[in-house]
């Protein structure tokens, strides 16, 4: 289950808070338990996936989450994958930096943990830990930025609206923010 940290210093674990707070950014969290085989566990903790095994990733998770499908209109959806020796680290510089996105974002957490950071209106910042079964959409234009966790173990379904909705925004106030 997610963790919320306030800008305050506050920590939130009671799912009904964190969404209520959440809801001031025009972020979603919901926590969804999926039936997996029981070789599951076993393919998530593998590093590399064959294809073979995204696309059964891919249709488990499309089956049982199929009212996401309905109700955020998503056209696809893709494996993201992050491990100590993945090739895709190097994307990670291009989200952990303020952005925004022309489209929502939307992530399905299926292992490990990633990080998300909110901006409330007087620059100060929120955290949200997600964490496997979380699921967080993020609106369009919402100013955020994303990490995995120090582990850099990390595994989500990634669900699109647009061709181009993923591609980051980058903001001028997350720039302001950096050189502080």
């Amino acid at each position: 289950m997610a963790i919320l940290q306030l800008s305050n210093g506050k920590v939130c674990g009671n799912s009904s808070e964190i969404v209520r707070e959440l809801a001031l950014f025009n972020v979603q969290l919901q926590h969804y338990s999926l039936e997996a085989p029981q070789h599951w566990a076993d393919l998530l903790a593998e590093d590399v996936l064959p294809d073979l095994e995204k696309r059964q990733i891919l249709e488990l998770c499309d089956r049982q989450l199929e009212s996401l499908k309905q109700e955020t209109s998503y056209l696809w959806s893709d494996l993201l994958v992050f491990h100590p020796g993945s090739s895709q680290l190097h994307s990670i510089s291009t989200y952990n930096r303020y952005h925004t996105h022309k489209a929502p974002e939307a992530l399905y957490i299926l292992s490990g943990e990633a990080i998300f950071s909110f901006i409330e209106l007087d620059g100060q910042q929120v955290q949200l830990l997600v964490q496997p079964g979380d699921y967080v959409q993020i609106a369009a234009g919402v100013e955020h930025w994303f990490s995995p966790t120090a582990s850099l173990e990390f595994k989500a379904v990634r669900y699109f609206t647009t061709v181009d909705g993923w591609v980051p925004q980058y903001t001028e106030l997350g720039e302001l923010k950096k050189l502080r």
